[in-house]
């Protein structure tokens, strides 16, 4: 699937990617209609299920939050690739099922607007556009596992579920 590129510098951060004023907010959908206002007022109202973002440095800085990957996720975006991520971000995303990629040339190249394809697997990037193909390295396949149920909870609850045969115990 090739999706439309939102791209971004380095530094953002979370109070950037979901401003202070919404933290009181608890509706996944709220938060993405507020989701990166404040540096790109266009963003909710323009980006599409399965988009992606691409950014330069320590993207995610800032607090430890996990609003911020939340209203990424729930905007739509399918992925956020990065040169880097900060650590406290890096951890939320996986948490709650949002993939991020780091790859600093891919960050640095892909451009806004480009129609970008990223294999998850593989962490095989392809800017369709520009005809260019990146490698981040795929996950470890329990990290994947998280990814594709949908965070660290719903896997839990899943595994879980595997292991007693269905039945919820307590």
């Amino acid at each position: 699937m090739a999706n439309r590129v939102f791209k971004y510098g380095d530094s953002v951060d979370t109070d950037v990617i979901l401003p202070a004023r919404y933290l009181a907010l608890y509706e996944h959908r709220d938060l993405a209609a507020h989701c990166m206002e404040d540096i790109d007022a266009s963003f909710a109202g323009t980006v599409g299920e399965g988009d992606i973002i691409v950014a330069g440095e320590n993207f995610g800085c800032g607090s430890s939050r996990e609003h911020a990957p939340i209203a990424i996720k729930a905007s739509g975006i399918s992925c956020v690739i990065a040169a880097s991520f900060a650590r406290i971000f890096y951890r939320n995303a996986i948490n709650i099922g949002l993939p991020i990629l780091e790859c600093p040339n891919a960050a640095r190249e892909i451009r806004a607007g480009d129609t970008v394809e990223v294999d998850l697997k593989t962490g095989t990037i392809r800017d369709l556009t520009q005809g260019r193909t990146y490698s981040a390295g795929g996950f470890p396949e329990f990290i994947q596992d998280m990814i594709d149920a949908g965070g660290l909870l719903d896997y839990l609850s899943k595994k879980k579920k595997a292991e007693t045969g269905g039945e919820e115990k307590s």
